[in-house]
């Protein structure tokens, strides 16, 4: 538990190909994964410049912790792509959600954190940062802080559900 954040509620992890990824995952029990394959952003922004990024993601649940994998599909400026630049792939992020995202956004930054990378998927409550502190570099684990105020969160709610009871049938489930 963070005294700043709360409690981590996602992993999240940059690969190069997200399905042998999800295959990998599905082989220690892990599952559904549900697969978007073409993310669109309302908006995205690495150091605070517009980025065309383009990304495929899948989440599943392993109990209440969220799994992520992340495949960047071009060379758009993100964390995501200074993370594999640094030769690194795996686990980039741990994630915090809240209901109030703009008194934890500015709670962040007051206490030192800047803003890597950050976006919107679904308007206004599906907004997210990825935060560092003191210089850290994006090989290292980063902070995101995602709003679940709205369908972000009901979808995420659903996901944890449906992994509850999973027989192990359907593991991949692409929703775009």
């Amino acid at each position: 538990m963070s005294r700043i954040f709360g409690k981590i509620n996602q992993n999240g992890y940059v690969v190069s190909d997200i399905e042998a990824a999800m295959d990998a995952w599905v082989a220690h029990g892990v599952g559904p994964w549900f697969y978007f394959e073409n993310v669109e952003t309302d908006y995205f922004r690495h150091r605070g410049a517009d980025s065309p990024m383009r990304m495929s993601a899948a989440i599943a649940n392993s109990g209440d912790l969220q799994i992520e994998l992340i495949q960047q599909r071009n060379d758009a400026s993100s964390l995501y792509k200074e993370f594999l630049d640094a030769g690194r792939h795996g686990f980039q992020h741990v994630s915090y959600w809240t209901t109030d995202y703009q008194a934890l956004y500015d709670k962040a930054l007051a206490l030192g954190y800047t803003v890597g990378h950050e976006g919107s998927i679904g308007g206004e409550q599906g907004r997210f940062a990825y935060l560092e502190r003191n210089g850290v570099a994006a090989a290292e684990t980063v902070i995101e802080i995602s709003d679940i105020s709205g369908p972000k969160g009901v979808f995420f709610e659903y996901v944890r559900t449906e992994a509850a009871g999973w027989d192990g049938s359907d593991p991949i489930r692409k929703l775009n």
